[in-house]
């Protein structure tokens, strides 16, 4: 080794020891004839002490790697912020491993370095304390789903990459083969059906820290390629997996964070969207949303009286919001993303009385049965939405979650978990811009095809699909989906029959599926699992809202990573061995 300590080791307890570190330059700062160097590793910083007998201290710039060796001695002027101030090295010898030329930003924590720069220069951004530390906790909670897991006698098993592609869910990222000329792998969504197989062939528990990949529109919570904490279990029930699966967010919690977790709360998708207008709800605040179809029409309001749906929140404490806060929300609320058309809003003043922005079609006593419907006190702020029932309920949901941010109520301390259960099986798809086009005006599977429908709502399969439940649950934190899964169909004639409802052809179910559906003739057992967004997780436990700091190489919003220029073109010699162009020109 070239180095006997660390940077980030060296102590009290190691003074007058002769010690090697290697490092790069953090700062250099030139006092009279003394040069102090801030030598920086993965570990820590130590502060080198160079006479100007030592080397040519010109030449020690920033991020350039050196080797120095010294005895360690009491610091004079101590640093508190960094675990080594109590010391510093009286450096005997130093060599330069290799210069560096000037960084294009400064590599600190507090950063002059865009978004765009330092993932173009991500090998420099990685030395920042922050993104490390950020790697460093990922780390740790990969260690500790392991050791979880393993106590559990599950086993990890690693399912292939090149895969088939399936025509149902998000788009594939396709892989043309040499060796196959005109055919295609796929980079798997999930491991979905492997795991599933895993079953089959007697894996009774089964877990993955596994790479998935979907070709679709990006954000800050989504990667083109992401991992996933994907599990399966056996000869289980839904209860089982929810109570594995909460050991396992409570053990992280307590194993990582210090937090004891408690019982995760239930909800079921119909509460869940009644009350908070998303599958997902942040139930770190109240601010439920009302319906207030039944307390506002008479009174010759058309905006009310002709809307579908008028939905009402409470925002506790902010009656004396002023009208430009009020006219900047309204604007808020009306742009694209969020859909609404307009916000209506009653204040409940200190003493009592309501104002509202339509006090010329209601009165007082009318406005007393709103603030009573949503329970407003003095202080509080009435805010209501009207319009189409789902997009005035998304509106709302998102006007929620605005206000909670406003009112300080969204705190990233704060973690509330909770299982959102009995989701609907399918949802019919008018042209959801994240799957195929083919699609669109048909049934899909809300979680995936293989989900099993309530046991007492198989009958309704063919008379209302749209009514029958999936035997299927999420876990939700801080109103962020942290993962879901479901009980799988294991019996071959139940398989089929959801294939039928998807709308594919018998012809079509065989060709996609049939290893699946020949695999549960073979005595396939009960089964089921879920999958945990692992990159959601680490961001969620890094108190952050984006999961890129979180993945060493990762893409920006557009797919492309920066460092490497990737995706590219390839040479015409690589497509003509493809036979690429061959398939171009005969479509």
């Amino acid at each position: 080794m070239l180095r006997t300590h660390t940077c980030g080791e060296l102590r009290n307890t190691d003074i007058n020891k002769t010690v090697t570190l290697c490092g790069w330059v953090q700062k250099t700062r030139l006092m009279g004839g003394l040069t102090f160097i801030d030598l920086r590793d993965r570990y820590g910083i130590t502060q080198l002490k160079l006479s100007a007998t030592i080397g040519n201290t010109e030449g020690y710039g920033r991020e350039c790697v050196l080797k120095a060796t010294g005895k360690v001695i009491e610091r004079e002027s101590k640093n508190k912020n960094i675990a080594t101030g109590d010391i510093e090295i009286e450096i005997e010898s130093i060599e330069v491993l290799n210069s560096s030329i000037t960084p294009p930003f400064t590599i600190e924590d507090e950063t002059d370095g865009g978004d765009e720069l330092r993932m173009k220069y991500r090998y420099l951004d990685l030395r920042r304390n922050s993104v490390r530390k950020n790697l460093e906790l990922r780390h740790r909670i990969a260690i500790e789903t392991r050791n979880y897991l393993d106590k559990l006698q599950f086993l990890e098993v690693e399912t292939p990459v090149l895969i088939k592609s399936t025509p149902e869910g998000a788009r594939d990222f396709v892989v043309p083969s040499r060796m196959n000329p005109n055919q295609f792998y796929a980079l798997p969504q999930s491991p979905q059906t492997f795991k599933q197989l895993l079953m089959v062939s007697g894996f009774d528990r089964y877990y993955q820290i596994v790479k998935c990949f979907r070709d679709e529109d990006l954000r800050a919570d989504r990667q083109p390629e992401f991992t996933q904490i994907d599990c399966e279990m056996s000869f289980i029930e839904q209860e089982d997996i929810l109570q594995t699966f909460e050991g396992l967010v409570k053990y992280l919690f307590k194993t990582v964070k210090g937090i004891d977790i408690p019982t995760l709360a239930r909800m079921t998708y119909a509460d869940a969207m009644k009350n908070y207008g998303n599958d997902k709800p942040d139930i770190r605040f109240e601010m439920k949303l009302i319906d207030f179809k039944t307390v506002t029409g008479g009174a010759n309001f058309k905006v009310f009286d002709d809307a579908e749906a008028v939905i009402a929140i409470c925002a506790k404490g902010a009656a004396e919001y002023t009208r430009k806060q009020l006219d900047e929300l309204t604007e808020w609320v009306k742009r694209p993303q969020i859909g609404a058309t307009g916000l209506v809003y009653a204040r409940v003043n200190a003493e009592g009385t309501i104002k509202s922005s339509v006090d010329k079609f209601y009165n007082e006593d009318a406005l007393k049965k709103w603030a009573e419907t949503c329970g407003a006190e003095k202080g509080d702020l009435i805010l209501v939405l009207a319009g189409a029932e789902e997009r005035t309920r998304k509106a709302a949901s998102e006007l929620r979650l605005e206000m909670g941010n406003k009112l300080g109520l969204r705190d990233k301390n704060k973690f509330s978990c909770l299982w959102v259960i009995d989701f609907p099986l399918l949802e019919w798809n008018e042209g959801d811009p994240n799957l195929l086009a083919s699609l669109a005006g048909r049934w899909h599977a809300k979680h995936h095809p293989f989900t099993s429908p309530k046991p007492e709502d198989i009958e309704l399969l063919n008379s209302n699909p749209g009514a029958v439940r999936a035997n299927a649950y999420d876990v939700v934190i801080n109103g962020v989906e942290i993962g879901g899964g479901s009980i799988r169909i294991h019996n071959k004639n139940l398989q089929a029959k959801m294939f039928d409802i998807l709308g594919f052809t018998k012809e079509e179910a065989q060709k996609q599926f049939g290893f699946l559906m020949n695999a549960f003739e073979f005595g396939a057992p009960p089964h089921g699992g879920i999958a945990l967004g692992f990159d959601r997780l680490c961001s969620m436990f890094g108190g952050a809202d984006s999961i890129r700091d979180f993945i060493a190489f990762p893409k920006n919003n557009s797919g492309r990573d920066l460092m490497i220029d990737a995706p590219s073109e390839i040479s015409d010699e690589q497509l003509k061995e493809l036979n690429i162009e061959n398939i171009i020109k005969k479509n």
